[in-house]
């Protein structure tokens, strides 16, 4: 098995990706950018939701922007509807991420979380998706082909 081709091939993947994810970059981006330091400026929150794959991204996003002084907290979708929506405050930015847009753990979540005075951002790779189409900004994150040979 020859590890270092099959390194250079996962490589050769990704740059493509993150080039395809580069030319869709678009006013959206901006926007939610803009959204998220409005929020953390007049002392509101990132929430960020997601389930799976997509959650351990989400908790990567949240630590990084804790760490580097915007507030970030995330809420676990499976625990969201048994109390732990006191996390969200009216005022909060919410970031949804989910590949397909239609994760049935997230988008229970959707109509709880309606109640409070937020935004979502969903990051999500179908602009028809549910998740897309009851978000205030949709960020597409589209991949065609994953590096891992399971698709992953």
């Amino acid at each position: 098995m020859d590890y270092l081709e099959k390194a250079r091939r996962v490589l050769e993947i990704e740059i493509f990706e993150l080039k395809r994810f580069r030319e869709r970059l678009g006013e959206n981006f901006s926007r939610a950018v803009e959204l998220i330091r409005e929020t953390v400026d007049a002392r509101g929150k990132v929430v960020v939701l997601g389930v799976g794959k997509s959650g351990h991204i989400g908790a990567k996003i949240a630590a990084t922007l804790t760490s580097t002084g915007s507030p970030a907290v995330v809420l676990d979708s499976s625990n969201a509807l048994h109390g732990d929506l006191g996390m969200i405050a009216d005022g909060d930015v919410v970031l949804a991420l989910s590949a397909s847009g239609e994760t049935e753990e997230l988008l229970r979540v959707l109509p709880a979380i309606a109640r409070f005075q937020v935004r979502i951002i969903a990051m999500c790779g179908n602009p028809k998706s549910t998740l897309a189409q009851n978000a205030h900004l949709f960020l597409d994150v589209n991949v065609e082909q994953e590096a891992c040979p399971l698709n992953l």
